[in-house]
């Protein structure tokens, strides 16, 4: 990945921060940023997707929080 990649994905989270109206903090971002990578692994290239993905899939600050990774999580 490049500089410009990890500037796009930062962009991605802040959208999301942005539409749920909520200040960023460290576990949301964690868990944000992690699966915002994911989603560009997966073929995702732009902020907008990402964004979407990530809104999609995280409803709200509680739902990042609750469905955050830990080490005893399965996968």
């Amino acid at each position: 990945m490049t500089d410009h990649d990890f500037r796009m994905l930062s962009l991605a989270v802040q959208r999301w921060y942005r539409f749920y109206k909520v200040a960023p903090d460290d576990l949301a971002s964690d868990t944000l940023c992690s699966a915002a990578i994911d989603f560009f692994k997966g073929g995702y290239r732009t902020a907008d997707d990402i964004a979407n993905m990530l809104i999609e899939t995280y409803v709200g600050l509680w739902w990042v929080r609750t469905n955050a990774p830990t080490s005893a999580s399965i996968h």
